[in-house]
């Protein structure tokens, strides 16, 4: 490795793709940075798979008490808080973003917080600092984008809705992916009226049909309304 720059490697993002690469870079003898503009982690860490899934895991405590009598329970009249939810997912995702700050201690590599920004060759700024590196690696990975629509300024994406002060009385979900799947089942489940707008005639395209076929009709028997063929609907007006 040369050492005309500052690092032999600098990521750009770290997510779970930036923190991998830079950490076996490291592991290998090179001399790595790497920055971000939000908490170490990435998506899936911090404002994606792992916060959702502990929301889905908050809301089946709901649906496991209300099948409890057919199993010999009796269980007084519960009570939910969603602060005290989000509170509980704050305080993991603390702690993981802790470990992965501490992977990247542990392997080495340099972290500058910051927005990443390549400004010539070889050559990144961060938060006024230029850095140089023989390789940059960018693992910027993307963001969910609004559309420019009439009312688009009372929308909010997947990750604003984990970060929801306050448990919504009603909230329409926009797509039929897995994502919005999930969103649906834990807002109904925890008492919102959920409304879910798909492009097709069932949730989850691309999947097995009878799977698809399957959880659509159990989403309406949970209470969730189902509107679909949505397109097909507004070509016909």
């Amino acid at each position: 490795m040369t050492h005309q720059f500052d690092f032999d490697l600098f990521t750009i993002g770290a997510g779970s793709g930036g923190v991998a690469g830079s950490r076996r870079a490291a592991a290998h003898g090179a001399r790595v940075g790497i920055c971000d503009d939000d908490r170490v982690g990435g998506t899936c860490v911090m404002r994606g798979c792992v916060p959702k899934k502990l929301l889905v895991y908050g809301a089946q405590v709901a649906e496991e008490m209300a099948e409890a009598a057919g199993f010999g329970w009796t269980i007084p009249a519960p009570s939910f808080s969603w602060p005290d939810l989000i509170a509980a997912k704050d305080r993991e995702i603390d702690r993981l973003n802790g470990i992965y700050l501490g992977l990247l201690a542990g392997a080495g590599v340099e972290l500058i917080e910051g927005r990443g920004r390549i400004v010539a060759p070889h050559t990144v700024e961060v938060g006024g600092r230029t850095v140089t590196a023989q390789r940059i690696l960018v693992a910027t990975g993307s963001h969910a984008v609004m559309p420019p629509t009439h009312g688009i300024e009372h929308a909010i994406s997947s990750a604003e809705a984990l970060d929801l002060p306050e448990l919504p009385k009603r909230i329409i979900i926009v797509g039929g992916g897995y994502i919005a799947v999930e969103f649906a089942g834990i807002f109904n489940a925890l008492g919102s009226e959920v409304t879910l707008v798909v492009r097709g005639d069932a949730v989850l395209k691309g999947f097995d049909p009878d799977v698809r076929s399957h959880l659509t009709d159990e989403l309406v028997r949970s209470g969730v309304t189902v509107i679909a063929n949505i397109i097909t609907q507004q070509a016909k007006l």
